[in-house]
């Protein structure tokens, strides 16, 4: 039910006034030294510390998740982001010389990073405490004070996310701001110097066209399809456990969880046998109810019990991965979804679940004609030996990023940008990348107390010609 309208008009008031009180705060100190960002990001990563009161919130907008993803997954990944940035942020601070050509001597050019002014982030649910704080980090070692609207459908993080910062940082510096998808709506409206979105194709198209109002910049971390493409001399034994480790983390309820397996037609049922002893290995009934996540909602268990009942209806085979585990009536098993065609909503739309469609290929060539009739994916995974196919997909597709015989690990590199091209998203962070898309990049040209360019100005004569000519000769 949506709130009533003179709640949503007080929302956006409130919203408007600690818009102007962040603008105001960074008028002030508009060029944080580097001691004034250490200190925040010192202070975010006390935030993360309790990790048991994370794990219970996280544990209670999921049903159940499992606590070793929450503390890896979310507490790690933070944690890991902030301490990168404060090791390196005097560096990446530090202006940049830029190489002068000869026309220009003897000035001298730099680049000099500067902070945008007041950025906001917009986080989803899927991983609600690291895909807020991860692009928070970013903002606030460029020096940026920084709004945060997290996802509504995980209240009891985004609550706890609200008390922690407020515990730890004026309003002015870093602040959380609650409410449906009517104050997520405004908040994409606001002026901000930049806007950072994490969510869906969908939504990240709304969150563009509503910031394209006041020319914000955005950041757009979207999602897609992301295939795993299994060459013909893979070994499958070796490999599967890696595929289905970052298929089922989350239940797959994860942007880059590979969405479809790519796999040779005549080795089909040597990989559905890999995968179901790799699954069964990973989740074994000991631990199955504790390490196996259940899915956010009713919502989403229904749409995805919609997209296996679609698959079977148009002749997909279903292979189970495993029982139900018990302890929560929104625990999905995990299964394959073999025999897939273009018919099927699941090779259709994102599926963010445990369900793993098995399209085959006949040759090379048609498994990367396959990829590339597809919007670009947010992540690909390729697994095999051959190192010239790698490099032919390497070189023909497009892709946000590449994990080669794994899954996941580009994303926590922190040295590699992460993010999506097309569909899936645009620009990118992490590390130092995160560092430049919350700053600007200022060009400094320096003169010279004596420098020929006086020679140009008006009026114009022979030294002019002469000056001129020389100039295209270098």
């Amino acid at each position: 039910m949506n709130a009533p309208r003179e709640i949503v008009d007080a929302a956006r008031a409130a919203l408007d006034a600690l818009f102007a009180q962040q603008r105001d705060a960074f008028a002030r100190e508009p060029y944080p030294d580097v001691r004034v960002r250490r200190d925040r990001l010192g202070r975010l990563l006390r935030i993360v510390e309790d990790e048991a009161a994370w794990v219970r919130a996280v544990d209670e907008d999921f049903g159940h998740r499992s606590a070793h993803e929450t503390r890896l997954a979310e507490l790690y990944v933070v944690g890991a982001e902030a301490r990168f940035a404060r090791r390196h942020l005097a560096r990446w601070m530090r202006p940049r010389r830029v190489r002068t050509p000869v026309r220009l001597w003897p000035g001298a050019a730099s680049i000099m990073p500067q902070p945008r002014g007041v950025a906001g982030v917009i986080s989803p649910w899927n991983y609600p405490l690291q895909l807020a704080l991860a692009p928070v980090v970013a903002a606030l070692a460029a020096g940026n004070r920084v709004m945060l609207k997290p996802s509504e459908l995980a209240p009891a993080t985004s609550a706890l996310l609200c008390a922690r910062i407020a515990e730890h940082f004026a309003p002015d510096e870093l602040a959380v701001v609650l409410g449906d998808a009517a104050i997520g709506e405004a908040f994409s409206r606001l002026p901000f110097d930049h806007l950072f979105f994490t969510g869906s194709t969908a939504v990240g198209r709304r969150v563009a066209l509503a910031a394209a109002a006041n020319l914000t910049p955005v950041t757009l971390e979207l999602g897609g399809k992301s295939p795993a493409l299994f060459d013909a001399d893979a070994d499958f034994d070796r490999l599967a456990p890696r595929l289905m480790a970052g298929k089922l983390l989350n239940a797959g309820q994860t942007c880059i969880a590979p969405d479809y397996a790519l796999v040779p037609r005549e080795r089909v049922d040597a990989f559905v046998a890999a995968v179901q002893r790799a699954t069964a290995a990973l989740y074994p009934p000991a631990s199955r109810a504790r390490d196996y996540t259940a899915i956010v909602n009713a919502r989403h268990h229904a749409r995805l019990m919609a997209l296996a009942d679609d698959a079977r209806a148009h002749g997909a085979r279903i292979v189970p991965l495993g029982d139900v585990p018990g302890g929560h009536a929104r625990h999905l098993a995990p299964a394959l979804i073999v025999g897939v065609d273009e018919r099927m909503a699941i090779m259709r739309e994102e599926i963010f679940g445990p369900l793993l469609p098995v399209e085959t290929y006949t040759d090379f060539d048609d498994a990367l004609a396959r990829i590339n009739a597809r919007p670009h994916p947010l992540a690909l995974y390729w697994f095999g030996h051959d190192r010239s196919r790698l490099t032919r997909l390497l070189r023909e597709t497009r892709a946000g990023g590449v994990t080669v015989n794994d899954t996941l690990w580009h994303f926590a590199h922190e040295g590699l940008p992460f993010g999506g091209v097309g569909a899936s998203g645009n620009g990118a962070y992490h590390g130092e990348h995160g560092f430049r898309a919350f700053s600007l990049d200022k060009p400094v040209f320096v003169q010279r107390r004596v420098a020929p360019s006086r020679l140009l100005h008006p009026p114009y004569g022979a030294a002019f010609e002469r000056l001129l000519t020389i100039l295209k000769r270098l």
